[in-house]
């Protein structure tokens, strides 16, 4: 989180104004009480004068000055503010981690009891607190924050919910790891920054309402006073001399606008999609590149590099070229880089990794830019490795497979629903239509990867780019998959980018393999070549060695007599 902060893409414009802004408030709130507390407290006979030189926003009916009383109340306001605030937090970090850490009956009440808190407005129960308390600096700090709680422990409680499903919080439990180790050391981590955003959230919400109470005089009583008791203080005089309510009014605004700015800037950073491709639009601005009418390739990359910002490159400096109607297959061990070569063609490089290359193209889109939506749309289709996770389960199949042909293709919605009705019909799935109408999970893996094939295709694309596509499938699945990619290849001369771990899949279908190791082809092959196991550099060899072989033996004279 340090070198974040030092980080020049986290400084952006609004997290420096945010910055400068809570810094300077918090300058007044520590010097102003030392230098104008007399300005700000003693009568004087310069009673209710308007702005002057002397007085710049005037003075009030007993003398004193309107702005150093602005002023001199930012420190309790932003005490009072960051105490409601720090109760609400704590309070709803503990009742949300309690409830996912405790038994089902217990988490289901709370959760009930939790809904029907959030469903009333908190400032309704900060007003009954604070009428039941007696009115002051304590019982308004306590009701705000008793306030805030419900809808703070709500959030928290649906990230821990989760966050208590994954894999390391169920493997912590079956290992007898105690629940308030299993919240310190694996929940709360992963549920930081957007607790952090919304505690940004939280303490403009208190600021407001802190506010609120002491301008109705549930809150700070006299003498002392903050920005909501100054408002009050001048309602009497909004007809007479309405500059008085301006110190006040501009101090909320202000903090307010700060808070806000840095939580917008932390949520902004925390969203991927709001820093997609910063380095290489840094570097690359045109959409397009020309090319010579030579190059008969579709693909074309030379000298692409992956690395981690001020870190070691990942892919380092590899080069290929894919032809229209060609299938190259990357192959390699987990970690070679496959996967992230081939996003950074698709033009979705993995974030937080920097993308550099002498040229990188799809046709005459350059890459390395922000290439235009439709088109990438229309012309590069991705088919993922797992297709259960591709689908959002909350929508019905038909909305997300017609999404493209709607959005980027200008089809109404029976058009596209007819023509995404034709492609699933075309891999072999049944009832095309009905399927339109169920949700993911009503659909067999293998029918969801034909649905996401099906959908890849509908467009016409110049390139796929396939994932890993048949590792989840069984081997059944995996032989219809491929026969539909054949069949695409061969009726639309469509080109792809094929990875897999299968080097007997890898055979069936590609002309062209590049085997992959730390980030570097270490061979290229063609499917001849691979079917005559004519390799050369060992780490091909080894893979080869890896695919295991059923060895039958010699066929036994009984058959009845098992042998091994």
């Amino acid at each position: 989180m340090t070198s974040r902060f030092r980080s020049r893409e986290f400084w952006t414009p609004a997290m420096a104004t945010g910055a400068a802004l809570m810094l300077a408030l918090i300058l007044i709130a520590v010097i102003a009480p030392l230098t104008l507390k007399q300005a700000a407290e003693q009568l004087t006979p310069d009673a209710a004068q308007g702005p002057s030189p002397a007085h710049w926003l005037g003075t009030d009916d007993f003398g004193r000055d309107l702005l150093a009383r602005a002023l001199v109340a930012t420190r309790l306001t932003l005490l009072m503010t960051a105490g409601a605030a720090a109760i609400t937090a704590v309070s709803g970090i503990l009742i949300g981690l309690a409830i996912w850490l405790s038994g089902r009956r217990v988490r289901e009440a709370a959760l009930r009891v939790l809904e029907t808190a959030v469903a009333y407005p908190s400032l309704i129960f900060a007003l009954v607190i604070a009428a039941v308390l007696e009115p002051g600096v304590s019982s308004a700090v306590v009701a705000i924050g008793i306030a805030g709680t419900p809808g703070f422990a709500r959030i928290t409680a649906n990230l821990a919910s989760s966050v208590s499903s994954s894999d390391y919080v169920v493997t912590a439990r079956l290992l007898g790891v105690s629940p308030v180790r299993i919240a310190v050391r694996h929940m709360l981590p992963n549920m930081a920054e957007p607790l952090l955003i919304l505690s940004a959230t939280v303490f403009a919400l208190s600021l407001v309402e802190i506010s609120a109470l002491s301008f109705i005089g549930l809150g700070v009583q006299s003498p002392n006073y903050d920005f909501g008791r100054l408002l009050n203080d001048s309602l009497g005089a909004l007809y007479t001399q309405p500059v008085e309510a301006v110190g006040p009014s501009v101090m909320i605004a202000l903090t307010g606008l700060s808070v806000m700015l840095i939580g917008d800037a932390l949520a902004a950073d925390a969203d991927p999609r709001a820093k997609r491709s910063f380095f290489r639009r840094v570097v690359h601005q045109n959409r397009s590149v020309a090319v010579p009418a030579s190059d008969r390739a579709l693909v074309r990359v030379e000298n692409l590099k992956i690395g981690v910002r001020g870190g070691p490159d990942l892919v380092k400096g590899i080069s290929l070229s894919i032809d229209p109607g060609e299938v190259l297959a990357l192959v390699g061990e987990s970690g070679s880089g496959k996967s992230l070569t081939a996003m950074a063609i698709a033009g979705l490089p993995t974030e937080g990794l920097t993308v550099e290359a002498d040229l990188l193209r799809v046709d005459n889109m350059n890459m390395l830019a922000e290439p235009d939506p439709s088109r990438l749309a229309k012309d590069i289709s991705i088919v993922y490795q797992d297709p259960g996770t591709t689908f959002n389960p909350a929508l019905r199949m038909g909305s997300q497979l017609t999404e493209v042909l709607r959005t980027h293709l200008g089809m109404g919605g029976a058009q596209a629903r007819h023509v995404i009705t034709q492609a699933l019909a075309s891999v072999n799935i049944t009832e095309p239509a009905r399927r339109l109408r169920q949700h993911p999970h009503e659909l067999s893996g293998g029918m969801r990867q034909r649905a996401m094939i099906a959908a890849s295709i509908v467009t016409a694309p110049k390139l796929i780019v396939a994932d890993e596509p048949t590792t989840a499938l069984d081997v059944t699945v995996q032989a219809e998959v491929l026969r539909q990619f054949r069949r695409i290849r061969r009726e639309q001369r469509t080109a792809m980018l094929f990875i897999s771990h299968d080097l007997g899949v890898v055979e069936a279908l590609c002309d062209t393999i590049l085997v992959m190791k730390s980030g570097e082809i270490v061979e290229r092959l063609t499917s001849a070549q691979l079917a005559a196991r004519d390799v050369h550099h060992p780490y091909t060899k080894a893979l080869l060695a890896a695919i295991p072989v059923l060895d039958r033996g010699p066929v036994p004279e009984n058959p009845g007599v098992l042998t091994s």
